[in-house]
């Protein structure tokens, strides 16, 4: 007797990233083709700008000081900007703020070129691209349910993980390269055509006008979004877990001292590239996330992995070691991302979607910005290792008191929470451009 039955997915299928959103939707493919890009491109920069920093000042206190001036723009555009992303059509905001990172881009490069190049100008890009930041990003995460069905968001996740590791690990692996054969203004160069890409593909998505219920971008429209978030502990607590983990351990501001210090500066750019390659690892092989349902305690337990890798990575004296531990690392982290993104894309009413991202964005963003004057300002007083190794025990130690404050994030179901099964059961983000 014959078994017409499908036979069971293979351990590899069942590994391999879930496809469904990218076969769905028009608009998530081209969406998701635009984040590649420019996030390609913006990793060139994002090694270029301190390494140019470093060569005109030799200063580790001026190169983490860019997180300080890309604090202020963070705290005001990103709660603003997460109105903004409510009460305006998300489409457009994010061309005209892509359109202006294409600008700032524009103006690094000039500088650049310039026989002697000056410092400030790098000070007011990375504050200026820090608010056009804060401005687009509420408007790409509250977009995401809108053009994916609720089912495939926990996949629609993992694909966007893939999409910012991919350029997390070949944009600053190439960045190393064109600095130092090429020179700053080839990365520059590079990164200001990817912008132009970007926008050509954005342009081909589908308007994305307010809801009905979004109020118009104010004080108090933005007051409603954190008193929601406040009455949500679970949501909370990933805002939380997330900043503590990226202030206390984010080392990526000192790699640059670090590989001079091990003697190893032509691995600089592998140092950056290792976070999103273990990232892009986990990402590729994110299959098993969407047969997990515990959100919460997945998000508690990476975030606390990643503050041991990071702490590891300060105590060994290899280079190579230190390549492997900020791969665990980024691995780590992606994990957290991936369910941090599932429990905020599954629970959120898409009337506050743009609000709270605002607050999604300061807590995965003002973390790491602070965290570079932090590791910056460690390493100036007690050494570039003790930087590193110290901000990541205290990364392990804050994520595992958060989680006895916090029980809910903890207990989180995504099978039996309450705002889960509600906007399971409204049918948000019925999908658009397939």
């Amino acid at each position: 007797m014959t078994d017409d039955s499908p036979d069971p997915p293979s351990r590899l299928s069942a590994l391999l990233p879930d496809l469904a959103p990218w076969r769905a939707s028009r608009d998530f493919r081209r969406l998701w083709f635009s984040g590649l890009i420019s996030n390609f491109g913006s990793f060139l920069t994002f090694v270029a700008l301190p390494v140019q920093l470093k060569e005109l000042t030799g200063s580790a206190a001026a190169v983490g000081a860019i997180g300080a001036v890309e604090l202020v723009p963070l705290l005001v555009f990103g709660l603003y900007g997460g109105a903004l992303a409510d009460a305006w059509d998300k489409r457009k905001l994010i061309i005209w703020t892509e359109a202006g990172q294409g600008l700032l881009t524009v103006a690094l490069l000039v500088n650049a070129l310039l026989p002697q190049p000056a410092i400030w100008p790098l000070y007011v890009v990375a504050a200026l691209s820090s608010a056009l930041f804060s401005v687009q990003r509420p408007a790409l995460d509250s977009l995401w349910p809108r053009i994916v069905a609720h089912e495939h968001l926990p996949a629609a996740a993992s694909l966007n993980a893939f999409r910012w590791t991919f350029g997390g690990v070949a944009g600053p692996a190439l960045a190393g390269v064109v600095v130092a054969y090429a020179g700053l203004g080839w990365a520059y160069g590079a990164d200001l055509a990817t912008f132009v890409v970007s926008v050509v593909l954005i342009l081909r998505i589908a308007p994305s006008p307010a809801s009905h219920e979004a109020a118009k971008p104010s004080l108090k429209a933005i007051a409603e979004g954190a008193r929601y978030a406040w009455s949500r502990k679970e949501l909370l607590g990933t805002y939380a877990v997330d900043l503590a983990a990226m202030f206390l351990a984010m080392p990526l501001a000192v790699l640059p001292f670090l590989a001079d210090e091990l003697d190893a500066e032509w691995a600089l750019g592998l140092m950056y590239a290792s976070v999103p390659l273990g990232a892009m690892l986990v990402s590729l092989t994110s299959g098993w996330t969407s047969r997990v349902h515990r959100h919460g305690r997945m998000v508690v337990v990476s975030a606390a992995l990643w503050g041991l890798a990071i702490a590891a990575a300060g105590v060994v004296g290899d280079v190579w070691l230190v390549l492997l531990f900020l791969t665990v690392a980024g691995g780590c982290d992606m994990v957290s991302g991936i369910f941090r993104a599932a429990m905020w894309n599954q629970t959120i009413p898409d009337e506050l979607r743009g609000r709270l991202a605002g607050i999604e964005l300061l807590s995965y963003s003002v973390g790491p910005t602070v965290g570079q004057v932090r590791a910056g300002g460690f390493a100036a007083v007690w050494g570039v290792r003790a930087s590193v190794w110290s901000g990541g025990l205290l990364c392990a130690g804050a994520v595992g008191l958060l989680a006895l404050c916090l029980p809910k994030l903890m207990t989180y179901d995504e099978r039996t929470n309450e705002h889960a099964v509600r906007q399971r059961e409204r049918g948000v983000a019925a999908p658009t451009g397939t």
